[in-house]
């Protein structure tokens, strides 16, 4: 493509800016719907490059236009999220965060830094170019409902509506350098799973007399795995894990109950109602059957998040235009999840990974640990990237 020399020039003159970019952003991380200051950078940001953004989207999200020559002839939209985790970061950089127990521990600074970067690449070349990019900056992707769940609610994806969306996410198991695609089915649905068993405790001496929870929730905890193994089909990822159980007792005292705390992960819309439904009956059932009784409640987290085949196809193709054949790579399934989900159940959408690792320069911890960083140099890469892979697709 014609512009891939330009877009290189342009990155790597403003690679230190985006690097500046992403130091103040790591250095005054925000929570989740809490991102006032970021979104008033980013606004400053983005109005110093021409643009006029639109804010109070999602309370703290925005949204600006790049238009090109012919701008209704294809709408694109670049998305970007802002929000921080509540980890206390350990790592001894000069950018270290400097709001105690939050930190970028995701990489997001590392995605708006990137999507200003693309922006201001964009604009400059948006008279070379047919169509219009949608650039959009979200907050709350750690927080259910996932701020991309509310803008989607609020209209980004009208006035203009984009035709196809594209992500970017760090990835700190790929060198830096290189960038990874997964056509289809990518990442996991994430529903959080909430039970309390009630029995009746008293002296560990005499379990006749009581209905023991404690008994009733291990019970509960290993049959519900039967569900994963028995009903789903074995070609459907999935993922039924407890990482919460509190029976507050002691070494003689059984309690009156149990509260277990898990998380339900998986690829296919259908078989997420099948099995929530049915590890709710099975959980109340032995409950009942053993005398006690179980409340079990979920929250429903995001949906699954899946890559357009043909969009993904044809941007994969275009990275290894930019970068070269040799540093793309294919992606695994990841069961994590990721609101930008709610994006690719309603236009065609494709989430790629930029990879952050250098274990030379000690760049190996993984995301939502306190000592997660990156290779800085990735954001060049992620920045003209992501500018060629928009005008690849609207070309």
């Amino acid at each position: 493509m014609q512009f891939q020399e330009k877009i290189k020039q342009l990155a790597l003159s403003y690679a230190s800016d985006a690097v500046a970019t992403r130091r103040h952003l790591h250095q005054h991380p925000e929570l989740s719907f809490d991102e006032h200051k970021t979104a008033a950078f980013v606004a400053e940001k983005l109005k110093a490059i021409g643009l006029t953004p639109q804010t109070g989207i999602a309370g703290t999200g925005l949204v600006a236009i790049i238009e090109g020559k012919n701008p209704h002839k294809k709408v694109i939209g670049l998305r970007a999220d802002m929000d921080a985790l509540p980890i206390f970061e350990q790592n001894d950089v000069p950018y270290k965060s400097l709001n105690e127990g939050v930190m970028h521990a995701c990489g997001h600074d590392v995605h708006t830094s990137s999507l200003l970067g693309t922006a201001r690449i964009l604009q400059e070349l948006k008279g070379e170019f047919e169509g219009t990019v949608k650039l959009i900056f979200q907050p709350a992707e750690e927080k259910a409902p996932g701020g991309a769940s509310i803008m989607i609610k609020e209209g980004v994806l009208e006035n203009p509506a984009p035709l196809s969306m594209i992500g970017q996410h760090v990835a700190p198991n790929v060198p830096v350098g290189k960038i990874g695609f997964r056509e289809g089915m990518y990442m996991a649905s994430t529903d959080e799973l909430y039970l309390t068993v009630k029995g009746k405790g008293g002296h560990g001496a005499a379990p006749d007399q009581l209905i023991d929870p404690v008994l009733i929730a291990s019970h509960i905890i290993v049959s519900l795995q039967q569900i994963i193994s028995r009903n789903r089909k074995p070609a459907n990822p999935s993922v039924l894990s407890f990482g919460r159980f509190i029976a507050d007792g002691v070494t003689n005292v059984i309690p009156n109950e149990v509260k277990i705390e898990g998380t339900f992960r998986n690829m296919d819309e259908e078989w997420r109602e099948d099995g929530l439904r049915r590890m709710k009956k099975m959980a109340e059932g032995i409950a009942e059957a053993m005398g006690a009784v179980c409340d079990f409640q979920v929250v429903r987290g995001y949906p699954f998040l899946k890559n357009n085949p043909q969009l993904t196809r044809k941007l994969k193709s275009a990275a290894k235009e930019y970068v070269g054949a040799e540093n793309v790579v294919d992606l695994d399934l990841w069961m994590a999840g990721e609101d930008f989900a709610y994006y690719s159940q309603v236009v065609d959408s494709c989430f790629y990974r930029l990879g952050t690792r250098n274990e030379a320069k000690g760049i190996i911890s993984g995301v939502h640990t306190p000592t997660f960083d990156i290779d800085e140099s990735a954001l060049e890469i992620g920045t003209g990237l992501m500018a060629y892979l928009a005008l690849a697709e609207l070309s």
